[in-house]
């Protein structure tokens, strides 16, 4: 197996063997995060040379990979992607693959960005999970809850949300900020030290979302630059 970078002093992520553990696990005793370590085989690189590429995210046409021109090495890669889309499905899941040549950022000048490159919380109204593997690419990235600061709780970015909202911190002001998706996103501690999901690993990660009995796993998409590979990504 690859090496994985975890936190080791922090209880909340629990690595499993397997995806029949992955999937039933439960969230409980504070864990939020479940990481099945894997070293996929295959060159997911080269799968990635045989695809057109645009600047954005573009959900890959599962039909068409088997198609492509590739060598052993890419074929087993494309094998491993459709078998995660296989499990996941057969679970009663919804996953996609995604290539991604850079995110669309918030260009608000607002005090709180709410792109992915934001570290931030899935919602949901219903109990779910988020699940996320990086096949190829820089992988998500994971803050500790103990070094996260909801941005809204900051009194000077609180002030400011405020001072856009026009109006006083009340209940209306509360669900601006929970329309906004505003009390999702957070702010790492001076001291703290995100750390990388990487590389073949398959995450399931809990979500907010009414009664969760535990608090959602904090992430965000890798900061990209100008001539970083491209990413493929599932996500379910």
């Amino acid at each position: 197996m690859g090496a994985l970078f975890l936190p080791r002093d922090y209880p909340r992520i629990k690595v499993v063997e397997s995806f029949e553990e992955l999937l039933a696990t439960p969230f409980g005793d504070g864990i939020n995060a479940l990481c099945w370590q894997r070293q996929l085989a295959g060159d997911f690189g080269e799968v990635l040379g045989h695809l057109t590429i645009e600047e954005g995210i573009a959900t890959l046409d599962e039909a068409s990979l088997p198609l492509l021109s590739l060598s052993g090495s890419g074929k087993v890669a494309v094998a491993a992607m459709l078998k995660d889309l296989w499990l996941l499905r057969n679970a009663g899941l919804d996953p996609v693959l995604d290539c991604v040549n850079g995110y669309l950022r918030d260009d608000c000048d607002g005090p709180v960005p709410t792109d992915v490159y934001s570290f931030h919380a899935d919602s949901s109204p219903i109990e779910t999970d988020t699940y996320l593997c990086t096949y190829h690419g820089a992988s998500s990235e994971g803050l500790r809850n103990d070094q996260a600061l909801r941005k809204v709780d900051i009194p000077e970015v609180r002030a400011a949300l405020l001072e856009s909202f026009g109006g006083a911190d009340d209940e209306a002001f509360r669900e601006h900020l929970s329309e906004c998706c505003y009390d999702l996103h957070y702010a790492p501690i001076e001291a703290a030290r995100p750390f990388p999901f990487g590389v073949g690993n398959l995450w399931r990660i809990a979500v907010k979302y009414p009664e969760s009995p535990v608090p959602p796993c904090i992430h965000r998409a890798p900061q990209t630059h100008p001539g970083d590979p491209a990413r493929l990504l599932l996500i379910s």
